[in-house]
């Protein structure tokens, strides 16, 4: 297998798992990661910045020095498409070839519902999240709307649980701030169970915690279009003078311009082994990929990590002739949190387990942070 080159795209946290996992198993070849910027942007931790808890600084990681610790050749560029056997990348700064290739660039927001611009798309990044503790400066009072929605062609792209951190981090953030009695906060979602996907007691718990907060609930309608003081769906209006709204995700732009096979949501065709089928010695992980599995399997780094793990393996085993059996399990493990507790929500095809709000969880949550950070730092 020597001399083969391996090119990876994205800099997210699929793109960095494949590489760890490369590496991890002695794999030596060259690897070319092709991302706009050598950066991390840790966007589990965006939760915490309209409360000061966390900075932009402080969640992005400049991968410059795990690059050179792993011997790797960042391309700053952005990828255009691909040529029809997966051999070349096309991208703006030209064509790179490779010999194996990772698809890990995320998801894309579906931004079609009517007055979406509107409403903030929390994990789009920092900024987002900056404007979103902006606009709570500035807010004397009034209604803050938040919700979100899925792609329903792929009811695995949805990315509910920050939205309940966002809600619940407003709200405890507002009464540490003394002016929670000026606000109401408003959840909306298409669901009549937002969060089924974490399980049944973990819908009865957000629920629950969303009456002893005081947020008024809108559930189980669709959504219309948002105005610039208002959401309105298919069963009633109501005001809103701040949005927060998470659309559900389908496939990278860029995607529309290769041959590469995808699922009816937009997403990569993905096998049991992260392979893109038809496609030789090309894997997908993350956001990027529809992947076989029970329909509550996330879209969240975890997956994306335990998914970069097997396409790592099988990559190695591809090029070197052998067969490709490594699999991934399904897996969804969070920590919900309120900005001083957090709830525990883990989910296999075995277990669900759900643990009720710890001041510890809140503390977990943070020093993962730090150790995950740590790995690229």
């Amino acid at each position: 297998m020597a001399g083969q080159r391996i090119t990876i795209l994205g800099s997210g946290f699929g793109a960095l798992s494949a590489v760890r996992e490369l590496r991890a198993r002695g794999c030596q070849e060259e690897i070319t990661l092709i991302s706009p910027r050598a950066e991390l942007h840790y966007l589990p931790g965006t939760i915490w910045i309209p409360s000061g808890l966390r900075t932009r600084e402080q969640l992005i990681v400049p991968l410059a020095p795990f690059f050179a610790r792993m011997k790797v050749q960042h391309l700053a560029a952005e990828v255009t498409g691909l040529s029809p056997d997966g051999r070349s990348v096309q991208t703006t700064a030209g064509e790179v070839a490779n010999d194996a290739l990772v698809i890990a660039t995320g998801g894309r927001f579906i931004k079609k519902l009517p007055g979406i611009e509107h409403a903030i798309t929390p994990c789009e990044g920092i900024a987002a999240a900056e404007k979103i503790r902006d606009r709570l400066r500035a807010m004397q009072g009034g209604t803050i709307a938040v919700g979100f929605a899925g792609n329903p062609k792929e009811p695995t792209a949805v990315r509910g649980g920050p939205m309940f951190e966002f809600l619940f981090g407003i709200d405890a953030q507002l009464r540490r701030e003394g002016r929670r009695e000026q606000f109401e906060l408003v959840f909306f979602n298409p669901s009549k169970e937002p969060g089924a996907r974490l399980g049944a007691k973990a819908v009865a718990h957000l629920l629950a915690e969303m009456a002893r907060r005081n947020v008024t609930t809108h559930l189980g309608h669709k959504m219309v279009r948002f105005e610039a003081d208002k959401v309105v769906t298919e069963g009633g209006e109501f005001a809103a003078d701040l949005i927060l709204f998470m659309p559900g995700m389908t496939g990278n732009a860029w995607f529309d311009q290769t041959t590469l096979p995808r699922s009816p949501g937009g997403l990569l065709q993905a096998d049991a082994q992260c392979r893109v089928p038809g496609f030789e010695h090309v894997y997908v992980v993350g956001d990027s990929g529809s992947f076989p599995g029970p329909d509550w399997m996330p879209k969240q780094a975890h997956m994306a990590d335990l998914q970069a793990a097997a396409a790592a393996q099988n990559l190695i085993d591809g090029l070197a002739g052998r067969p490709q059996t490594a699999g991934f399990k399904a897996e969804l493990a969070c920590i919900i949190d309120a900005l001083g507790t957090g709830t525990l929500v883990w989910r296999t095809e075995q277990r669900n387990l759900l643990l009720p709000p710890l001041r510890l969880m809140h503390w977990a949550k943070r020093g993962f942070e730090g150790r995950y950070l740590g790995r690229y730092r």
